[in-house]
């Protein structure tokens, strides 16, 4: 058995690299580059394509996949450990090509596109070359997509569908998009739906509105409300089997959701490094700020909420390496899943404190972090469905107790204790 908290050298020397590279390279393109994942703008290409090829040069690019698909192959662990580095930037995630949604859409096409659909959207999405968007919530379906409206029918070789769909995000730029639909409304729920690869230029796809989000400087929103109108796909667009698009879609969800959780990290640790330095170099009341002990404890309490966040994300990203199974760390995914807002909200808001009215400017990234937690409470599943589905597999297989009182009371204990140890107690009473 072996147990240690001791990054191997070679890897070490790796994040090193990124770690230095991501403060002198990407951090500084944030700045000017408006949108990363827009492929259209002239200034984000001249910016972030020489970087990203440096990576590449580097055998970094989209570590997260496996080598048949141009990437790395890096286990979760090793994957954590280096989306730390990233998480604290904007642009990071896609000078490294592990950037959502393109990540997860690129694992579904690689396990359940045909070989047109492959050769069509998957080589240029791994290769950086193209964006793409994943076109799942509804207006009215929230949480719950058993409820979802849009429809796709069989007509011939082709599907044809029609529905809203709400918060597509990067529909903006996106070539494809992977949209879920109803196609065997007499089935289960879980059962009724399917998921397809539909064109961005397809006929009948409406951009109803652009949504913009509360901390985003955006000039145009980048979550569309779309609204699809006879669209019509070739049957071979089909992904997975009819009425599988659940099992689909878990493709993604849960390394989506961990990953997500590993990029949190990196965020939340850019949050606590500028606090402690505001602490140390603000003065109030003849005294830094450091030496205050309200100050302190807001201190000590964020790198303790830090650390334990921390190593309950490396702890999944190890069992999912363990089990290769994702099926077997739902309960461990949906802890880190609902863990993650609480955390940036908590350590954000107290850099903001620490800040005082510079904290809530718009000169530091604070507010936006502190909206972004609310984000992330409801991407990929909201936080209670997360925290309920973490509870039922707590409680699955905990026996409950027949007796008035329970067994474990210490009356309880003790009696049993007594009738287990009689002949010693009486021989020495």
């Amino acid at each position: 058995m072996s147990w240690g908290f001791e990054t191997d050298p070679e890897v070490q020397a790796e994040l090193d690299w990124v770690e230095d590279f991501v403060r002198t390279e990407v951090e500084p393109v944030d700045q000017v580059v408006e949108h990363a994942w827009n492929p259209r703008d002239p200034v984000r290409n001249a910016l972030i394509k020489p970087l990203q090829q440096r990576v590449r040069d580097r055998n970094l690019w989209a570590a997260h996949l496996g080598p048949e698909l141009g990437g790395k192959g890096f286990g979760q662990l090793r994957l954590a450990l280096l989306n730390e580095k990233l998480g604290r930037t904007h642009s990071g995630p896609v000078v490294f090509g592990c950037q959502a949604p393109d990540s997860g859409n690129a694992e579904i096409l690689a396990h359940y596109g045909s070989e047109h659909l492959k050769a069509t959207y998957l080589k240029p999405l791994v290769d950086g070359e193209i964006v793409s968007c994943f076109s799942m919530t509804e207006p009215h379906g929230g949480s719950d997509p058993t409820g979802f409206r849009t429809t796709a029918r069989l007509d011939g070789d082709s599907w044809v569908i029609n529905g809203e769909k709400w918060f597509s995000s990067h529909a903006l730029f996106a070539e494809f998009l992977i949209v879920m639909a109803v196609t065997e409304p007499e089935a289960p729920p879980h059962k009724s739906m399917s998921m397809f690869v539909v064109p961005a230029g397809a006929p009948g796809i409406e951009r109803v509105r652009d949504v913009s989000v509360w901390g985003h400087e955006e000039p145009v929103g980048t979550h569309q409300y779309l609204r699809y109108t006879d669209v019509r796909i070739p049957a071979e667009n089909l992904l997975g089997g009819r009425g599988e698009a659940f099992a689909v879609a878990q493709t993604r969800l849960g390394g989506g959701r961990i990953h997500h959780a590993m990029r949190t990290v990196g965020l939340v640790q850019a949050a606590f490094d500028m606090m402690k330095r505001r602490a140390v170099s603000r003065t109030s009341r003849g005294g830094r700020l450091a030496d205050k002990q309200l100050v302190q404890e807001m201190i000590a309490d964020s790198w303790i909420q830090l650390e334990q966040f921390r190593l309950l994300v490396l702890r999944t990203a190890w069992r999912i390496d363990r089990f290769d199974d994702y099926k077997k760390v739902r309960a461990d995914i949906s802890a880190v899943k609902a863990a993650m807002p609480k955390v940036l909200a908590d350590i954000a808001g107290r850099a903001i404190q620490i800040h005082g009215s510079l904290g809530i400017s718009k000169e530091l990234p604070f507010g936006k972090w502190v909206m972004e937690s609310f984000h992330m409470g409801l991407a990929d599943g909201a936080t209670e469905v997360h925290k309920v589905n973490l509870a039922q597999a707590l409680l699955r297989g905990t026996e409950p107790d027949d007796g008035l009182f329970p067994p474990y009371t210490l009356p309880n204990r003790q009696a049993e204790a007594r009738r287990r140890f009689a002949d010693v107690l009486e021989e020495h009473a």
